[in-house]
């Protein structure tokens, strides 16, 4: 006759079989995901692999020990001007807090008579021509007061191609006006999913009353829809693979699995809207021209360096400037 205790043994261990299938499962679910997340994330390897421009050496700002939590990243659109040699045409910083997940981001107006270390002064765009990506790196960081810890830079052709692979069914994007002069495309009016080029074209469109005003905020616009796309459900399981696809379109100083890591945490992170800025801020500048230049900005230095201060939350020193140094 079976024993009490035997038979209250198996009634438990009948119970618990159903949990212990569920755990064996959802095990080989996570396996099945990583692996596939590694093939997705070789193949867009493969697809880019000698693709990226050579924007020279960086050596980035150490974290500040009042803010470890904030990284920021010069992200840079290069055009090459048919020399070998880019400008870089978009410049934008995003700086990222890590604790919170909020980004914000920072828009460079390219025409800014910049302080170029080493050089007379230029246009900012031309801090890269002239030096890369450090050159440009230490311009801004010099000029506005700002720590600078990493580095992004892709040209355009590997632009459309990134948005292409991130978002095959494009883009949306609402167009208020007919859009063709020098971008390469024509876009009409209207609510419309763009694919890469269109969405360079519809980012690089500054031949109206606004120019690059116009083009700047476009630019953002444009980084706001790519996020929303990127964090949408139907394009979350294509990340690896865009991660892996921008080992090699997109230079920077952050690779590997940490690299990639990095990216995925950032983009899906930001659950709320992108806080966007202009430098020049409204009212800091004005225009002049020099033979040597062309048409440029003249900006109030001091006024921006406290904008982008108040903006960044920087940490100030007792008279108020940003404490980054010169």
């Amino acid at each position: 006759m079976e024993q009490p205790h035997t038979r209250a043994r198996r009634k438990k261990r009948r119970r618990l079989r159903p949990f212990r299938v569920l755990f064996a499962l959802l095990f080989v679910g996570f396996i099945a995901a990583g692996l596939y997340s590694v093939w997705q994330y070789n193949q867009g390897k493969e697809l880019a692999v000698g693709s990226k421009p050579d924007s020279g050496n960086f050596s980035g700002d150490p974290a500040d020990a009042r803010q470890p939590y904030i990284e920021n990243y010069l992200l840079l659109g290069v055009d090459d001007d048919g020399s070998g040699r880019s400008r870089s045409d978009t410049m934008l910083l995003a700086s990222w807090n890590r604790e919170t997940g909020k980004v914000k981001l920072v828009s460079f107006m390219r025409d800014i008579y910049a302080d170029i270390p080493g050089y007379k002064s230029y246009k900012l765009n031309t801090a890269y021509y002239l030096g890369g990506v450090q050159l440009a790196k230490d311009t801004i960081s010099g000029m506005f007061g700002v720590p600078i810890h990493h580095y992004a830079v892709t040209d355009f052709d590997n632009f459309e191609k990134l948005i292409d692979i991130a978002a095959p069914d494009g883009v949306t994007i609402n167009v208020k006006k007919e859009m063709s002069e020098k971008i390469g495309v024509t876009l009409n009016p209207g609510v419309h999913d763009l694919n890469g080029k269109e969405l360079l074209g519809y980012a690089r469109f500054r031949a109206d009353k606004e120019g690059d005003f116009g083009r700047v905020a476009r630019q953002q616009e444009v980084i706001g829809a790519v996020k929303d796309k990127v964090v949408s459900l139907k394009t979350l399981p294509r990340l690896p693979k865009l991660a892996g696809a921008a080992t090699g379109y997109v230079e920077t100083d952050i690779g590997g699995t940490d690299g990639l890591q990095k990216v995925i945490r950032a983009i899906v992170s930001g659950g709320v809207d992108i806080e966007r800025m202009t430098i020049p801020a409204k009212g800091t500048y004005s225009f002049a021209t020099y033979p040597h230049a062309g048409s440029v900005m003249e900006i109030d230095k001091a006024a921006n360096r406290e904008a982008l201060g108040k903006f960044l939350d920087l940490p100030l020193t007792e008279t108020g400037a940003s404490a980054f140094a010169d």
